[in-house]
């Protein structure tokens, strides 16, 4: 099994819409222009790949978007810094394969460069303990639950802090910015957060 977690392609959007609206009640459906605004905005949409088939994916964007969603919203009102993982959809052929955490290992990878915090959230209803156990055992805990709606389901608001923030941060983002290497790249920065790569020392262009 060749596996890959790369940069989303645009091409690749209707197939990553198919996945998003066949995983059922447990992840919101989008539209097109949606996905759109995820692809133009998302500081981070990549996507699972085996033997050449898409077989997730995951979005998630950093403070200071001008994204809606009532929940990414509450980490704006609570948190300076943080990237919120809006989503993340494993299409069914290829549940059990690990790929959650895999995403969530890469997604950590990414984000700890960046800010001190990662975030999500979980339905509560119906409660699902498989995800609140996977998103437990993956060191995040709840700072909050809210129902947007009174039609709105119930959910768990979930922090995780990054300890290695503190020292990017202290050794690179207050010295001139990341080395410019390709594994610290984002895919999609917007203006509002960019990544001001520095050469190694001794580094030349070529």
């Amino acid at each position: 099994m060749a596996l890959a977690i790369r940069d989303v392609h645009e091409h690749e959007l209707d197939a990553v819409l198919a996945i998003n609206n066949a995983a059922g009640r447990s992840i919101l459906s989008l539209d097109k222009a949606q996905l759109r605004y995820f692809f133009e905005h998302a500081d981070y949409f990549r996507v699972a790949e085996i033997d050449g088939h898409l077989a997730g994916f995951l979005i998630a964007l950093r403070e200071g978007s001008d994204y809606a969603s009532a929940n990414y919203r509450w980490f704006c009102e609570h948190y300076p810094q943080f990237v919120y993982i809006d989503r993340i959809v494993i299409a069914s052929t290829y549940h059990r394969h690990g790929l959650g955490r895999i995403f969530y290992c890469d997604v950590n990878s990414f984000a700890e460069v960046r800010v001190p915090l990662l975030a999500c959230e979980v339905f509560l209803e119906p409660r699902d303990d498989v995800v609140v156990l996977f998103h437990g055992t993956y060191g995040f805990q709840e700072v909050g639950q809210q129902r947007t709606t009174p039609e709105s389901r119930q959910v768990s608001l979930l922090a995780k802090e990054l300890p290695s923030y503190a020292y990017v941060r202290d050794t690179y983002l207050e010295h001139g910015g990341l080395p410019e290497l390709p594994w610290l790249a984002g895919r999609q920065l917007s203006p509002a957060h960019p990544v001001q790569p520095r050469r190694l020392a001794g580094e030349r262009h070529q």
